[in-house]
């Protein structure tokens, strides 16, 4: 599982342009099946996309985030902080 730091840049219109940058992990698997790369963002919901490669999956994660977020408008909960994954092993 690969794990992305991805940056997505906002501005405001002030009297100036201020921007403002946030992080966000995102987890991405490669699907078995279609060969495609599945890319989801923890805690942000809807923020989920897939491609063909991981330069495409990377372009729509910040798509997506940008339609969540603004959706989401400024009143929406605090996004929640992404730990981290933990490895659980399971008899098969």
């Amino acid at each position: 599982m690969l794990h992305w730091h991805i940056e997505l840049v906002s501005a405001r219109d002030l009297c100036y342009t201020q921007s403002m940058t946030r992080r966000f992990t995102a987890i991405v698997e490669k699907d078995s099946e279609s060969g495609l790369y599945i890319g989801l963002v923890p805690g942000i919901p809807g923020a989920h996309t897939q491609a063909a490669s991981l330069d495409e999956l990377g372009r729509n994660l910040k798509e997506v985030l940008s339609l969540c977020l603004e959706e989401a408008g400024q009143d929406s909960a605090p996004i929640p902080e992404f730990v981290g994954t933990q490895l659980i092993e399971v008899q098969a």
